[in-house]
């Protein structure tokens, strides 16, 4: 079995949440899901849940920090081409999101930019041309 990574999110609105992720890519799963969580699948490895404040507190004693004025984790997902990069940050901002709250990505084997969702948790999102990687490692080591 694949290790799999649930990355767990205190929002303030949980149908909003839901509601913004969905558009972003992510599927609800009812099975994981409550009026306290919403499990959002993005891959078969890959879940955000989206957890109620109080919900939320049930899993650690520190105080939840406001993801809009402070940052302590940055997030990734990777995309098939520049163009799904392209579409996944458009459908943040057009569902309630910030998109490119952080500088674009943009080199000769990468691109990515970046959305912050409704809550202020940021997401990158990120198309690596591996073949063009590669080449540009061999020659560098050369």
């Amino acid at each position: 079995m694949p290790k799999m990574i649930f990355v767990n999110l205190p929002v303030t609105d949980l149908k909003r949440a839901t509601a913004f992720y969905e558009a972003v890519g992510a599927v609800r799963n009812p099975q994981f899901s409550d009026e306290t969580a919403s499990c959002m699948v993005f891959s078969e490895a890959i879940f955000a849940m989206l957890l109620t404040h109080d919900k939320f507190r049930q899993f650690t004693p520190k105080p939840i920090s406001d993801a809009k004025t402070s940052n302590q984790a940055l997030f990734c997902l990777s995309a098939d081409s520049r163009n799904e990069v392209d579409d996944i940050v458009g459908r943040a901002a057009a569902a309630g999101g910030a998109a490119d709250p952080g500088p674009k990505d943009e080199y000769s084997f990468m691109y990515g930019r970046s959305f912050e969702d409704p809550d202020g948790h940021m997401w990158g999102v990120n198309w690596m041309d591996m073949a063009a990687f590669a080449a540009q490692s061999d020659m560098s080591n050369a």
